[in-house]
């Protein structure tokens, strides 16, 4: 379990966290969203103790990553956005040294390198120089180095940033697995789809504060359905025409009119629409998304 205690941290005059609270419970996978420089990575950073905060602490299954950081460290594991190694080492040989300072012997290290390797996908790649690895490659790797210690605790910090589709499956499903396996996983992510697929719960920050913890449940209900239609034509009729079957947008370049939560039925409203000298090109039910709930929540900080 984590438990971020009241984190308080500045930069200069710059206040970048702001008595930030909350908490992740075992199995459990929170997601962490906001604006960049909303204080996400300040936050992981401080948890993991790469940063000491201004005040407060962060309890890690109960140990103070301020005040016995050696043993706290131990039940946490994190993958950066950006994993710095050094770039001119052979993979297996890097894991090999980092996992020395755990206490484990060369031949022990080089094992369970090989191992968590593999299960990272970078099996065929332990001989490589890391400065020849892909972003997506090196965040395999961090994420390999963060299980040295198996830690049942796990930050994720933009890990999704750069992969590709089969990279983000993996840290998605590998999140899922945490989960199961009774971890607690903070994951936070710009694509918010991502976050709302896989997450118990969204904590939301804006400029160095929560202001906002929902669970998926409670955002699943603000999200809404939406009908969304195709015509041959957008003029200044159509709105007048379908306003009142619901809250409409428009997007005139595309000829696409949107209904938020539609009153009736498509078939009729597609119906009105030809009634009037539409001609309906295409007809959907889409939903709108945590990226919506989120810019609403942000609009009604603001």
């Amino acid at each position: 379990m984590i438990e971020i205690k009241g984190v308080s941290k500045r930069f200069g005059d710059f206040l970048a966290l702001d008595n930030v609270s909350f908490n992740i419970r075992n199995g459990e996978i929170v997601g962490y969203v906001g604006l960049n420089g909303a204080g996400k990575t300040t936050t992981i950073r401080i948890a993991v103790g790469v940063l000491q905060p201004d005040q407060g602490d962060v309890l890690i299954n109960g140990y103070s990553i301020v005040h016995d950081k050696r043993r706290a460290s131990r039940y946490i594991g994190w993958v950066p956005e950006q994993p710095i190694f050094e770039p001119d080492a052979k993979a297996l040989d890097y894991f090999v040294y980092l996992a020395g300072y755990y206490g484990y012997s060369a031949s022990e290290a080089r094992s369970l390198g090989k191992k968590l390797l593999e299960e990272v996908g970078l099996g065929n790649a332990l001989y490589k120089k890391l400065k020849e690895y892909s972003q997506g490659m090196k965040k395999r790797f961090a994420l390999a180095v963060s299980m040295i210690n198996n830690p049942d605790n796990y930050l994720f910090d933009e890990v999704l940033n750069g992969l590709d589709p089969q990279g983000i499956a993996f840290f998605r499903d590998l999140a899922v697995k945490f989960r199961k396996e009774g971890y607690a996983v903070l994951f936070s992510s710009h694509i918010l789809s991502e976050v709302e697929n896989i997450a118990d719960r969204v904590v939301f920050i804006h400029k160095g504060r929560i202001i906002r913890e929902m669970n998926i449940e409670e955002i699943r209900a603000l999200i809404k359905p939406i009908l969304k239609i195709k015509v041959d034509r957008v003029d200044d009729r159509i709105k007048a025409i379908l306003d009142k079957y619901g809250i409409i947008n428009i997007k005139a370049r595309e000829k696409i009119v949107l209904i938020e939560e539609p009153s009736t039925d498509s078939s009729e409203i597609v119906g009105v629409l030809v009634k009037n000298g539409y001609r309906v090109e295409e007809v959907s039910m889409v939903k709108s998304s945590l990226e919506k709930v989120f810019f609403k929540i942000i609009g009604e900080e603001r």
